[in-house]
């Protein structure tokens, strides 16, 4: 990697929507006011978030998968029981300055213990699909070997209590949580870890069997490489563009080795990646504005379409890092066979748009939510969904994270008032509704998230639920967009 391209790539990451970090004072310039307007969680007071122009006309496909999403590592807890071993994120939120107020998932919502009662939260909501993630230290302590049968029956009584309860289980096999002992090994960089995960993938499914209908693999590997490797902000906490990319080709690997691994047992199961896509617009009409933002796209989109979709990387981002980076020298042949077996869906998750200028930079175009990376722009959830159907085909897709913080507090009635939320996924909600009257196969929306819960670097400060947790009691409380969203799954629609 030439000392230019690593200067561009770090740029990138610390500017990237996904990173987390702040506005460049270009993007703060043209944000304006804007800057300091929570959007997402601010409804004007003579505004009513559960109206929608022609409410009521909105129908979603019959048997829309109206569902939720939550992660182990944020919502279990138990981090000690039953054979769990460590993971790289409870070693990075056990040292110090790594989280915010130095907080660790180690009880988090307590939904290891708790789980019965989350599924009839479930229930009482109506979903209709309910996506969560395997802790990998919970099923091999260290990441190889004998699977833990504590750890697989725990998830084999939560997929068997969602089918009672008639909810269907959506399985995320990694949701960031490395066994601490393979990252001693290497981590993502050691390509040896793709095939350990392949097995871990393979213990899986046979422990949980038929009962689980969609398989996700790997949960938003650019996140991985973009706050793991290149910004630090998220565990390992590296920050080493060289790593990162290579990091990226390995987890891309992990991916398709565990859809063979599914295809060997002969499962009839659905299994796809996770991807979280940014739509990336020129943020003037410059043909430099175009050219960056065409790179900038390749970078946190295309990386991981195309290699999986196309059965290769983009040719722009590859010379951008140049022949001599860890990426380029770490394909192995059939590698990128792997990547691209056939899959049956593909796990979409839109938070942000991004803007970018003529020198690669980005800029501030929509007020932000309290996630200062996140801005509020329903239009771009339209412009992804459209966009991953027009450039790679009719694949099925699922809307697997979609959400947004606000200040949520409990009130002296013993309810939490979120209308900021409910407008939110409303017009998120209505966006999906024109993808698919524009053709694409959109068959189910995860609301982000079930639970409030713990938020990576952000700790408990940030609550993104629909479901309130008293963290000091775990009780549970829903909030008023619980309540709303409930009318829309019993409606299938707005």
């Amino acid at each position: 990697m030439s000392i230019l391209t690593r200067r561009r790539v770090l740029h990138r990451a610390a500017l990237s929507a996904t990173a987390g970090a702040g506005l460049s004072p270009v993007g703060a310039a043209v944000a304006g006011a804007a800057a300091a307007v929570t959007a997402g969680c601010d409804t004007p007071p003579d505004a009513d978030p559960t109206a929608t122009p022609g409410a009521g006309t909105l129908r979603f496909p019959r048997d829309f998968g109206w569902g939720a999403a939550t992660s182990a590592y944020q919502i279990e807890g138990a981090a000690k029981e039953d054979g769990r071993g460590e993971s790289i994120w409870d070693t990075f939120s056990r040292t110090p300055g790594r989280t915010r107020n130095g907080d660790t998932g180690d009880v988090a919502a307590d939904h290891y213990h708790r789980w019965s009662e989350d599924l009839d939260l479930m229930r009482d909501l109506g979903l209709r699909s309910y996506r969560f993630s395997v802790s990998w230290p919970r099923i091999q302590a260290d990441g190889t070997g004998r699977p833990n049968q504590r750890g697989l029956d725990f998830y084999r009584r939560l997929v068997d209590g969602l089918h009672e309860r008639g909810i269907a289980p959506m399985v995320t096999l990694f949701h960031w949580d490395l066994p601490q002992s393979l990252q001693d090994a290497g981590g993502w960089e050691n390509r040896d870890t793709a095939y350990r995960f392949a097995d871990y993938a393979d213990a899986v499914f046979r422990g949980l069997g038929d009962q689980v209908p969609v398989w996700l693999t790997v949960n938003e590997p650019k996140t991985v490489v973009q706050n793991g490797y290149l910004w630090g902000h998220h565990a390992p906490g590296r920050q080493d563009p060289d790593a990162a990319y290579l990091v990226a080709h390995h987890l891309q690997l992990a991916h398709g080795l565990a859809v063979r691994a599914l295809r060997a047992t002969g499962s009839t199961a659905r299994i796809g990646p996770a991807f979280n896509l940014h739509p990336c617009y020129p943020a003037d009409d410059t043909p430099a504005a175009a050219a960056a933002t065409r790179l900038y796209d390749g970078y946190e989109n295309r990386l991981y379409l195309d290699s999986v979709l196309t059965g290769a990387y983009p040719a722009d981002v590859l010379a951008d890092l140049g022949e001599e980076s860890r990426l380029v020298r770490g394909i192995a042949d059939g590698d990128l066979e792997i990547i691209s077996s056939p899959v049956d869906l593909l796990a979409v998750q839109y938070y942000t748009p991004i803007y970018v200028t003529a020198d690669g930079g980005t800029v501030q175009r929509w007020a932000t939510s309290e996630a200062e990376w996140q801005q509020i722009h329903p239009e771009g959830m339209y412009d992804i969904l459209t966009r991953v159907t027009r450039d790679y085909g009719p694949v099925p897709i699922t809307v697997t994270e979609n959400g947004l913080p606000c200040p949520d507090v409990l009130g002296a009635d013993g309810t939490v008032d979120d209308a900021g939320r409910i407008a939110f996924l409303r017009d998120h909600f209505a966006a999906a509704h024109r993808a698919i009257a524009a053709g694409v196969p959109l068959e189910s929306y995860h609301v982000w998230s079930l639970l409030d819960n713990f938020e990576w670097a952000e700790g408990y400060d940030q609550r993104w639920g629909l479901v309130y947790v008293d963290y000091a009691t775990q009780r549970r409380i829903p909030k008023r967009s619980a309540h709303w969203y409930q009318r829309v799954i019993s409606d299938n629609g707005l």
